[in-house]
């Protein structure tokens, strides 16, 4: 096929001229020692994918080949067992930084795949150290597993799986690892959504391409940052210049003028989006990162970080003939082609009644109560060069191989204040929980970092799309964000870490390690206010020693 426009220059591509593509569903393997329709086999392998129409094929790296991979439809407290096969090939075709956690004297090419929002044993979390080459001939010191069980113990949800493995989850990703996993339960089917064909899946991820279609990706900083004495160097976050949603950039989809389902996520590297409809109808918010809301919940727009997704449902009713652009208002990045995401198109007849509902209540409310919180952990975020002279962002002033500092008791009930004293917001991804943003208080960053002075303001209460389950909160510049959670089901190696993937290969990762015995514990008294008002500020508990991490089992 001729290359009819230059794929590395977006004013010289058109937009929306390829229909979006659902991606497409996973399928059960026999095995004899798993129950029937269990079992899965994903392999991880190099392909040609087509981005745009008038581009040539792009090598990428994909499960089963496929960007976005295959979606897998679990249902909950029925066990889902996945098998994903690296077969890749042993170099990688985007710039490996040897000085990373791992990389200087590990394999070029390793995998192993997170199953993000899942709670889940520590054996199948997909930890960065538990990677592996092709046909597992070497692995990493914390693998211990080639299928992943997942109980699926847990509300319906909209997860996604990808890759983690140390010091390359941003290539890894970048080259295309990642797809979705739908959690469905009982309470999800008597709620009469949009469904089958109106419910859509869109992963959004921004990309970059060379002239001849091939994956941008840089070998080293970018203006304004100063150049560094290695190379390939990481960077302190890789931007795209187009945008793709499932695989497609800035597509268009035909719909009928009735109710769709969509479930968003934001899979990019470093960019976040602020999405909204250009006619400025309200979306219509059903979930979150860990399921349900509890009421439906009209908005205007919602801002998504990497890792963050959103269930909504857009009304299509008594549009028939219009055009509506999902627009991308961050302020962050600004640009006048990444400030489009794609186009709905309300070209197709109704097939027939739309029997769908938007059900005012969701799911029940079960909130977690400060007061019944057991700990209260201050987290700061701090920024420092490493030895390279490279920018470097850290979480508790430690980086990941450092010993584990967050050591939370089976069954036990945390705050974690997020105390972000750099320049820029991250999205916070906690392992094996789901937890709420109780909400953020502005603070002094200066008197902080100079005096240790922890001076704060009043209590910001958590954006209307933020208010429901979530494995990513946003950490915002000059703000405490607090955040509660309850550690339950597994003990075990988890890990918690910034979802910019530059900054998680480079050190803004730290290890988590869930314990079975009660430890010494800051206990929080019934008096305290039970409406999110009590200020952070208690240091870290003494550390207790673990159990045998080697050993773990679970029933």
């Amino acid at each position: 096929m001729e290359n009819r426009v230059n794929p590395s220059d977006p004013d010289n591509i058109p937009k929306f001229v390829d229909e979006l593509e659902k991606p497409s569903v996973a399928r059960p393997t026999c095995h004899r020692s798993y129950p029937k329709n269990s079992y899965y086999e994903l392999e991880l392998k190099q392909a040609m994918h087509r981005f745009h129409k008038d581009f040539p094929l792009t090598k990428i790296w994909g499960y089963d080949g496929l960007i976005p991979g295959p979606t897998i439809e679990a249902r909950k407290d029925k066990s889902t067992y996945v098998k994903f096969i690296n077969r890749l090939p042993s170099k990688h075709f985007l710039p490996v930084d040897r000085t990373l956690h791992t990389a200087s004297d590990s394999p070029e090419v390793r995998t192993v795949t997170h199953l993000h929002g899942a709670n889940v044993f520590w054996e199948s979390d997909g930890h960065p150290e538990s990677w592996y080459t092709r046909g597992f001939k070497y692995t990493g010191p914390k693998f211990r597993r080639k299928v992943h069980e997942y109980t699926n113990h847990q509300p319906a949800a909209t997860l996604w799986y990808h890759d983690h493995a140390m010091a390359l989850t941003r290539l890894n990703v970048y080259a295309g690892l990642a797809g979705y996993y739908l959690l469905r339960d009982h309470l999800e089917d008597r709620l009469n959504l949009p469904k089958g064909d109106y419910e859509i899946p869109m992963i959004i991820q921004d990309r970059s391409f060379n002239e001849d279609g091939s994956l941008f990706y840089p070998s080293g900083p970018q203006p304004p940052f100063p150049p560094v004495p290695v190379n390939p160097s990481i960077t302190v976050g890789h931007l795209g210049n187009t945008i793709t949603v499932n695989g497609k950039v800035w597509p268009y989809l035909n719909v009928e003028p009735r109710k769709y389902r969509f479930r968003m996520l934001n899979a990019s590297n470093r960019r976040g989006y602020v999405l909204r409809l250009s006619n400025s109808q309200q979306l219509i918010q059903i979930g979150t990162d860990g399921g349900f809301l509890s009421n439906s919940n009209p908005i205007d727009s919602v801002e998504l970080l990497p890792a963050e997704r959103t269930d909504l449902i857009i009304d299509f009713t008594n549009l028939q003939g219009q055009t509506i652009t999902l627009m991308n208002d961050d302020t962050e990045f600004p640009g006048e082609h990444t400030s489009v995401v794609m186009e709905f198109r309300v070209s197709l007849p109704l097939k027939g009644d739309d029997t769908s509902s938007i059900p005012e209540e969701l799911a029940p409310l079960m909130d977690l109560h400060t007061h019944h919180a057991h700990i209260k952990r201050d987290l700061p975020l701090t920024t420092t060069n490493d030895q390279y002279g490279r920018l470097m962002l850290m979480l508790n002033d430690r980086m990941y191989h450092d010993p584990a500092t967050e050591k939370p008791s089976l069954d036990s009930i945390e705050i974690w204040n997020f105390i972000n004293t750099t320049p820029i917001p991250h999205p916070i991804h906690i392992h094996l929980i789901q937890g709420k943003i109780i909400g953020r208080r502005p603070f002094d960053v200066d008197k902080y970092l100079n005096e240790g002075v922890l001076e704060m303001g009043p209590l910001e209460l958590p954006r209307d799309y933020e208010t429901g389950w979530k494995d990513v909160f946003k950490a915002d510049v000059g703000y405490v964000t607090s955040v509660i959670m309850h550690w339950k089901d597994f003990v075990g190696n988890y890990i918690w870490h910034c979802h910019f993937l530059e900054h998680e290969d480079h050190d803004m990762m730290r290890p988590i390690t869930v314990i079975k015995d009660a430890h010494p514990v800051q206990v929080l008294h019934a008096d305290e206010d039970d409406h999110h008002e009590e200020p952070p500020g208690t240091n870290n508990p003494p550390a207790d020693t673990p159990p045998s991490e080697e050993g773990e089992t679970h029933s």
